[in-house]
């Protein structure tokens, strides 16, 4: 029995039809994410470079956002720039 998997992208395609043609896959989707799929289950996503680059900016943001409420409450450090 095959394993059902959600697909988290409105846009899809085969392995076969992107081999055909990967630029026009990637321009059909609009800057949106494709889903490759292989036997009708994704295999991977496809995205184009400034998707993936405003992707891995907001993932940073997140990341700085937690350490900076982790921080938050910590006893400040004074610094003279001068010692530096």
């Amino acid at each position: 029995m095959k394993t059902v998997r959600p697909i988290y992208a409105r846009n899809s395609t085969s392995i076969s039809e992107l081999k055909k043609n990967p630029m026009a896959v990637v321009e059909e989707s609009h800057g949106e994410p494709v889903a490759v799929l292989n036997r009708n289950q994704p295999a991977f996503y496809c995205i184009p470079a400034a998707t993936y680059e405003a992707l891995m900016e907001e993932l940073e943001d997140r990341e700085l956002l937690e350490l900076v409420k982790k921080r938050q409450h910590e006893d400040e450090v004074e610094v003279n720039i001068d010692d530096l």
